[in-house]
């Protein structure tokens, strides 16, 4: 599935077995920040960890962010949201490696 497939996926109707991690990304493309970091917490693995990060920095909350970055093992970002979002479901999606 390409990026705008998943992107163009609804959110109240994820796919059956669609991952905890994928379907905050989903939400959170949505506007759903909320239901993406309940998502998110229902992934106790690497993937819910580096996509929790992400929804801390979106919120505005470096601390908390850097906390979920080293969980996952990722380095706090230098891009910007959207380019994050986009790395992150590219490498959940197994598009590409994300860093």
């Amino acid at each position: 599935m390409s990026i705008d497939e998943f992107r163009a996926l609804s959110p109240a109707n994820p796919p059956d077995g669609m991952s905890g991690s994928l379907v905050a990304l989903l939400r959170d493309a949505h506007g759903d920040w909320q239901g993406a970091h309940e998502a998110a917490q229902e992934d106790e693995g690497v993937p819910g960890a580096w996509v929790h990060a992400y929804l801390h920095r979106k919120e505005g909350d470096p601390g908390n962010a850097g906390y979920w970055y080293r969980r996952a093992g990722k380095a706090f970002p230098k891009v910007s949201l959207d380019a994050e979002w986009e790395q992150i479901a590219a490498a959940l999606l197994g598009l590409q490696k994300g860093d």
